[in-house]
This record gives structure tokens, C-alpha cells and sequence, in this order.
């Protein structure tokens, strides 16, 4: 084990971080003995130095935008050992676990919530890694030390907290340890249970919600539509151009403004086009639909939809369906279709509990928030029950109803 001692700096754009150091932090390969379960044990493309670059140098994530890169690393003799991506933001828009009644009580009361960091992917709740550390490293180690970094930081630019968003529960654990507050909320996720088609799926269901997906997903197409899945190569720029055609019809209808921008799409094709699903809809030669989704080694991630038609039940084929079946043909063992969205629980999406931790620096704040969030907490978990419960699956008794 290396004692040498961990130094911890923050540097202003992933730019300035060697792909190679930031990828081997960010999803190391699986070292025996040294990972630790819980942790980042899988491939997680929104993790990836190219993702975060892709997001920085479109002007997607900047200053400019309220995301101010200020990225956390450890350093044990110039060698980096761990990382958090963390951002200094004047805002709370495009974070999806939501703080802005905490920041209006906070300024009612005479404080100044903004800045804050943000220790997360822009404008992508999908949980995964946030501690960031090398698979050679002692963990336990660099992760106090980067824990220690983000109080640090937090004091040193003047912020009034640190967030840790769509965290790994083992790292929300963690970091209570450290006098983060613990924060839970849900999103819906699909698990695959060993199917080998779509119809091994719908078999598992009771026969009310069978009969409706397999309706849905007939008059998804009903009107001459074609659904194309592309990756790769196969995602010219003729289509990224129509799917931020999507994007933004439906992002400033949601938004107000959209938060990506169209090189964006275009830099993410060429760095990482084999981790990037799109399922687009076309109707009389020209595309009408589609749905962003990035692919983990173990998780199908849903993101952005958008349409320029509108069709029943075409969101529902273009974003659930055709993720389920992708899953299935991969062998993927999970569909994550992103934030919000009880609807997805008939078409089998349960619930899944998600994880965040936040470090206030102000007592008082600290204080209230952190009562509130032992109510939040146990709210969020009787809802996830009564969810489940209401789910379309069969009971255990095999009966069809």
C-alpha cells in the first residue's frame, strides 16, 4: 500500500486532465481485492472524460452557462488517484434533485445560497460514480481525501453547500460519514429478468397491462411509421440534426431553454458514437421522433425525447419499448429511463430509490434541512412501497389477472 501523501487540487476544465488519468478514475478496470462492491465497478459512459469534455468545450456546461467547471483531483506524486467532477454554479437549473426551496428560505433569510457546487454530470440524472478512483488505489483512502476536498472547496469559493447528486448508495453512505445529509428520491427503472424476446416480458405481466402495451405498440406505427434503432457509424449528421430538431421543440416547451447545444451531439458522435443509442421514428422519408440513450456494460440509459410529430403512443414505443427490447438483445440486466414519470410503472418500469448527499455549510440551514430530509426520506420509501405494489406484474400465484 502506497503512504506517500495525497495532495488535492481543482482544475477549471476537464480539458486540463489527461483522458487516460480521468478514465482510469472514472471507470477503472475490476483489480481483485481493491474494489470495493458498491462502487464503480461497471462501464458508465456519462463518467467518461469524453462526455464531460463534449459537454464543456460545446459551451454546454461553462461559466457562462451557471456551470463553472471546477473539477476536484487527488494527486499522489503528480500521478492522479481520484477525481470528482464538480461544477460552481449560479443556479439550481438542470440538476433534476431539486434545492431551490432551500435556496429561496436560505436568501429570505438574509444568506446567499448561489454560489454552490455541484458534484455531478450536467443535466443527467442517471445515477452512477461520483468519487472518482483509480482501481490500483487504496479507495478507502483517496475517498476521505476527496471528501475532505469537497468541504474544503466548498469554504474556499465561498460556497454555501456541496451536492452530490445521483450517487452510488455505497458513496451517499459514505459520505454521511463525513457530515454529508442523506437525501433519497425515486426514478423508474426496467430489470431484465433473464428474457430472451419482448413476448418473454409481457408473459410476466397480468393480462389487463399485456393487452395494453401489445395495443400501444400497434397504433405507436399505425399511421406509416418506421422505427430505426442507430449507433455507431450509423448516426450521420443528417440525423443528429433532426434529433436537436426534437430536442428543442421539446426542451422549450419544458424548459424554456434548452440546455445542450448542437455541437454538443455532433462532438459526442465522434468521441463516443459506440456508446450512443438513438431510436428514431420516420414517417413519409423523414424523421418525425427520437430518443437519446447512452449504453453502460450492464445499463441501457434513457435521456432526451423529443418530436415534431405527435402520434398516440409514439413516446411510449420510441422511448420504453424499443429500450426494452435493445436490452433484452444485448443481454443488458437494466433500462434507466431518466427522471419523473409514474406512467412508466404499467409499462414495467418499478421503482428505484436514488441517492444524493449534501454538505451545508451554514449550521442553521444545515439544521432545518436536515430535519426535513428524515421526513423526505421516509416519505419517499412508503411511496416507493405503494408503487411496487401497483405494479402490472403477475402475483407469485401465477394467476394471469
Amino acid at each position: 500500500m502506497d503512504s506517500s501523501e495525497i495532495t488535492l487540487e481543482a482544475v477549471s476544465s476537464v480539458s486540463q486532465i489527461p483522458a487516460d488519468e480521468w478514465n482510469a478514475c472514472a471507470n477503472p478496470v475490476a483489480c481483485p481485492g481493491v474494489l470495493t462492491e458498491g462502487f464503480n465497478t461497471s462501464y458508465n459512459p456519462f463518467v467518461s472524460h469524453a462526455f464531460f469534455l463534449a459537454a464543456e468545450v460545446s459551451g454546454s456546461a461553462t461559466a457562462r452557462t451557471g456551470w463553472g467547471p471546477s473539477h476536484l483531483l487527488a494527486r499522489r506524486e503528480g500521478e492522479i488517484v481520484g477525481i470528482v467532477p464538480c461544477y460552481l454554479k449560479s443556479h439550481s437549473r438542470g440538476e433534476y434533485v431539486f434545492d431551490r426551496g432551500w435556496a429561496d428560505a436560505y436568501e429570505r433569510a438574509g444568506g446567499s445560497y448561489y454560489p454552490k457546487l455541484q458534484a455531478s454530470v450536467p443535466f443527467t440524472p442517471a445515477s452512477g460514480p461520483r468519487l472518482l478512483i483509480r482501481g490500483d488505489e487504496n479507495h478507502d483512502e483517496v475517498r476521505s481525501a476527496l471528501a475532505r476536498g469537497l468541504i474544503g472547496l466548498c469554504h474556499a469559493t465561498e460556497a454555501s453547500s456541496v451536492h452530490v447528486t445521483f450517487a452510488r448508495e455505497a458513496e451517499w453512505k459514505f459520505l454521511s460519514q463525513h457530515g454529508f445529509l442523506q437525501r433519497t428520491d425515486q426514478q423508474f427503472h426496467w430489470h431484465n429478468q433473464g428474457y430472451q424476446t419482448f413476448d418473454d416480458f409481457l408473459a410476466t405481466l397480468n393480462s389487463r397491462h399485456r393487452k395494453a402495451i401489445k395495443r400501444e405498440r400497434r397504433e405507436a406505427v399505425a399511421n406509416g411509421i418506421t422505427i430505426h434503432a442507430l449507433n455507431g457509424s450509423d448516426i450521420t449528421e443528417e440525423a443528429w440534426d433532426a434529433f436537436f430538431e426534437f430536442y428543442m421543440e421539446t426542451g422549450s416547451r419544458k424548459w424554456g431553454r434548452p440546455y445542450l447545444t448542437r455541437s454538443f451531439f455532433s462532438l459526442i458522435g465522434e468521441s463516443m458514437a459506440k456508446d450512443v443509442l438513438l431510436i428514431m421514428a420516420r414517417r413519409n422519408d423523414r424523421w418525425v421522433a427520437g430518443a437519446i440513450n447512452f449504453i453502460g456494460s450492464d445499463t441501457l440509459f434513457g435521456r432526451n425525447w423529443g418530436a415534431i410529430e405527435h402520434h398516440p403512443f409514439l413516446h411510449f414505443e420510441v422511448c420504453y419499448y424499443q429500450a426494452i427490447e435493445y436490452a433484452i438483445t444485448r443481454g443488458l440486466k437494466r433500462v434507466e429511463a431518466g427522471a419523473q414519470g409514474e406512467h412508466k410503472i404499467a409499462r414495467g418500469y418499478l421503482p428505484q430509490t436514488t441517492y444524493s448527499a449534501h454538505y451545508i455549510a451554514d449550521p442553521t440551514l444545515r439544521y432545518a434541512i436536515n430535519d426535513y430530509l428524515k421526513r423526505e426520506r421516509a416519505y419517499v420509501a412508503e411511496m416507493g412501497r405503494e408503487l411496487s405494489e401497483a405494479g402490472p406484474f403477475r402475483k407469485e400465484n401465477g394467476s394471469s389477472d
